[in-house]
């Protein structure tokens, strides 16, 4: 059963909350209902505000961990300067049982363009931008790292594919972060060719996942509204690449 957080209220007096948790719930219930393994509280959640104390406070309350990757994440969304910071909440504790995403992006503007461009599209100060639903991986049983992306990446293009079914309606790029030791394999490009067939090249894009670790995620809806994201072995919240990818091309403060 998929759950999220029946207290966020409680904590955080964000407007567009209600109809995003609504759509989340349709989106992953959908997507259970067409097989695909979803975690039952979601991996991560967007939040933009000006200033980030509005939500930061909140969360550390909550016992989120703020900067625990010691990262910054530059984010051009709308062609507007943006800064993410995540949180990370404890995967054992009584919060994340209660549906608190594991991570929380806390994305906030640069400078007075990026907050006239977030504040126009009259979402609120806070608003929630996207939640994203964490997907099973599936068991690594003494596999290499080679193999283990080769089992990693077929499975998320064939849940991106039945998503596009589910949905009626095609996602997002498929971005697909991967460790360096496997991307700098000479079997790497032949093999890719293979672990994506069926997606055309526009529909996937590879990075290497700093950090180490594997990280697939792609977006729903317009504006980049839901997403899914499969992570395995991952040492910080994002990859920095990946973001300026999601940034430029794939999220809107403009989302109807």
């Amino acid at each position: 059963m998929l759950i999220l957080p029946d207290d966020f209220h409680q904590v955080l007096s964000i407007g567009n909350a209600p109809e995003r948790f609504a759509e989340a719930l349709e989106v992953g219930e959908r997507m259970v209902e067409s097989g695909v393994a979803l975690l039952p509280a979601p991996d991560h959640a967007a939040i933009f505000t000006d200033p980030p104390q509005l939500v930061a406070g909140p969360l550390k309350a909550v016992g989120y961990d703020l900067g625990w990757d010691a990262r910054c994440y530059p984010s051009p969304v709308d062609g507007c300067d943006f800064i993410n910071v995540s949180a990370r909440l404890d995967g054992n504790g009584a919060a994340h049982a209660r549906g608190w995403f594991r991570y929380v992006a806390v994305v906030h503007p640069v400078d007075g363009m990026a907050s006239r461009q977030m504040l126009k599209e009259g979402h609120g100060n806070p608003f929630v931008h996207h939640i994203t639903w964490g997907i099973e991986p599936p068991g690594r049983d003494g596999l290499s790292d080679f193999d283990y992306t080769s089992q990693l990446v077929s499975y998320l293009v064939q849940t991106w594919k039945v998503t596009a079914q589910s949905l009626g309606e095609e996602p997002g790029t498929l971005i697909l972060a991967l460790p360096a030791n496997v991307r700098e394999d000479s079997r790497f490009e032949e093999a890719l060719a293979g672990w994506v067939e069926g997606l055309d090249a526009e529909n996937y894009q590879v990075e290497t996942m700093q950090g180490g670790g594997f990280l697939g995620q792609y977006f729903v809806l317009a504006g980049g509204r839901i997403e899914v994201a499969l992570r395995s072995e991952t040492t910080q919240t994002f990859n920095p690449r990946s973001v300026n990818k999601i940034s430029r091309d794939e999220i809107s403060t403009r989302q109807m």
